[in-house]
């Protein structure tokens, strides 16, 4: 089987070639950022099997608005039109789903040209749009808060492991019924090849489907000895419920959790250090 990813340098492009290549039946082709750029027809001139669109900006995208609709809609338009591929999986993100009451796949989605923070969520959705009407074989994964030991350093969850083993005090600035949903990296790079190759629909949410809030974090902190405070006045800001209804009929459940691999990632932080 043959897999070309486009942003392995990302945590969950790099994952996801580690996994692959776990394999020795897969051939994967992870071409770098420097040859994506300077040679990019030579690239799409090959035949890159299943591809797994990986390239993003996420944490800083407000201060690179450019660069955020070049990495979500722009190369994704070249590779859709010049491409040689099999198929073609585009990572998204449940952040799509912001101003909705529910988050089926289907749901109906809000956006606002005007809001400086939904230049992610429109440009993420630009290229969804492409993908489904470029009449070739795509997927769509809108991918929740993944977490992992390779997470980026603007990402939350690695600053509360941070500041615990750094400071040994976590300090929230939102309230501790603010929820989000987790998802581990390892049911992440799971998933993402079985949608790939055997996804019967083209839209998926990849998560876990279960909020965590910050109290349940802040329960997981205090049992490792860290102290936790919040911001005054701290607002609460909660994500609803993400609906996996349609990955778990067809590829099951997340096996994995936050509170499950808490005390692994704390050790993990705490001997890097």
């Amino acid at each position: 089987m043959r897999f070309t990813v486009f942003g392995a340098s990302g945590f969950v492009g790099g994952q996801l070639v580690n996994s692959l290549n776990a394999n020795d039946e897969n051939t994967v082709y992870a071409p770098l950022r420097h040859d994506i750029t300077t040679d990019l027809n030579k690239i799409l001139s090959h035949d890159l099997g299943h591809v797994f669109y990986c390239i993003g900006l996420t944490a800083n995208f407000r201060d690179h608005p450019f660069e955020a609709v070049e990495a979500h809609v722009c190369l994704l338009k070249r590779i859709l039109e010049q491409g040689h591929f099999t198929s073609l999986t585009y990572l998204s993100s449940t952040r799509v789903y912001e101003g909705n009451d529910t988050t089926h796949e289907s749901t109906m989605l809000q956006v606002s040209p005007n809001n400086l923070g939904h230049i992610y969520n429109l440009s993420k959705l630009m290229g969804e749009s492409l993908c489904l009407n470029s009449e070739r074989k795509t997927k769509i994964t809108r991918l929740s808060n993944i977490f992992g030991p390779t997470m980026q350093p603007k990402n939350f969850i690695r600053q509360v492991f941070q500041d615990a083993v750094t400071n040994r005090k976590v300090h929230f600035l939102t309230a501790p019924q603010s929820t989000k949903d987790y998802v581990s990296i390892n049911d992440v790079i799971h998933w993402l090849p079985q949608i790939a190759l055997q996804g019967k629909h083209t839209v998926y949410n990849v998560a876990s489907g279960k909020n965590t809030s910050n109290a349940d974090i802040a329960i997981l902190l205090k049992q490792n000895g860290i102290t936790v405070s919040y911001a005054t006045d701290a607002p609460e800001w909660s994500f609803p419920a993400v609906n996996t209804s349609g990955l778990n009929q067809e590829f099951g459940y997340a096996s994995n959790s936050l509170s499950s691999e808490f005390d692994a990632l704390y050790r993990h932080f705490n001997q890097s250090k």
